[in-house]
């Protein structure tokens, strides 16, 4: 079937089969919209995403291919670039289970090695459990440091990202005492690079970005700790001497975020770990928030959500980050033609 060829292709992985990327692959691939703006398609288990159109009441047909060449990418149609790890009465919807685990660690390293053959223009990730894909002997952190083992990126970073509300962060998932030791000049100073470069793939011309402070008042210059002043500083002295436009100090994580959200005084804000800068991004957008990765040689986006495993099989799972996440990286495949 002929396709317009200058439209995205997107892999979406399903992420853990017995999860609710399922079913929020099923709301939104069954809307028409979904192919007006690029060309999706699935990989995973055809026999799972029958049962998931069930779940939420839709339909579409679901075609089972073996590589995206294959792909029809029309409305009412489904394309599930199928693996065939199990059959579907080997998972139990809403558990954590190993074989669970296996297929969401395979489905997204054949995704990225699509993405890195040129097959495809960018990668959508649905949620795996951590959990799960460590019982089947998988031990990563997340998607995040799967990508940078299989691609061989060294300085990569998460961004999450709602609307006009863009936070990265220096170290993601570690105890906070190691994301304490993490918090050095060199490191923040790449995390600053690559969301001023994202930044600009987005179509933001001159972004101005803020880096938050590690410790309560930034320190208060030694009192409560010496990070920001040693550490966070130099960073910042070094990006502004590169010509990145950055704000000349360190600011208080209390207040960055409510300058970015509110007042709009920034584009971007770099925190220094996994909570300072969750915590915010999902109070801003809970539901529509992306996770993109940033300095991988590849675009991959995702939800900012988990399995929901409790929810699981009763229709419920709200697909709007997946939606976002699908638009980002629509965006960020176009970006990276045209530049």
């Amino acid at each position: 079937m002929t396709v317009k060829t200058t439209l995205p292709r997107l892999v979406i992985t399903m992420g853990d089969p017995a999860g609710c990327g399922p079913e929020i692959i099923a709301k939104v691939l069954t809307k028409p919209e979904a192919y007006a703006t690029s060309l999706p398609l699935v990989i995973g288990s055809a026999q799972v995403m029958k049962w998931a159109l069930g779940v939420v009441g839709k339909q579409s047909e679901v075609r089972a291919i073996k590589t995206p060449a294959e792909a029809q990418f029309a409305p009412g149609v489904i394309d599930v670039l199928d693996l065939e790890i199990f059959d579907i009465s080997e998972i139990q919807p809403g558990k954590t289970q190993s074989l669970a685990g296996q297929a969401a660690y395979e489905y997204l390293v054949h995704a990225i090695d699509l993405a890195l053959g040129g097959e495809v223009d960018a990668i959508v990730t649905a949620p795996l459990s951590k959990e799960a894909m460590n019982l089947a002997g998988y031990h990563f952190d997340g998607h995040t440091e799967i990508l940078a083992t299989r691609t061989q990126s060294k300085k990569y970073t998460m961004m999450l990202a709602s609307r006009d509300f863009h936070v990265t962060h220096v170290s993601t998932h570690c105890s906070l005492r190691t994301a304490i030791e993490r918090c050095k000049t060199n490191r923040i100073l790449d995390v600053i690079r690559l969301t001023n470069e994202a930044l600009k793939q987005m179509g933001i011309r001159e972004p101005f970005i803020g880096v938050a402070g590690l410790n309560p008042h930034c320190g208060e210059n030694g009192l409560f700790g010496d990070e920001d002043v040693e550490q966070i500083q130099p960073a910042i002295d070094l990006a502004i001497q590169e010509g990145i436009r950055v704000y000349p100090n360190p600011i208080p994580p209390d207040t960055v975020f409510v300058r970015m959200a509110q007042y709009k005084e920034f584009n971007a804000v770099v925190a220094q770990y996994h909570d300072q800068g969750h915590i915010a991004a999902k109070i801003v957008d809970f539901w529509g928030g992306v996770n993109i990765t940033l300095g991988l040689p590849i675009i991959r986006t995702s939800v900012d959500h988990g399995t929901a495993f409790d929810i699981v099989g009763t229709g419920k799972a709200n697909p709007d980050s997946l939606i976002n996440a699908i638009n980002y990286a629509r965006l960020l495949a176009k970006s990276r033609v045209t530049s």
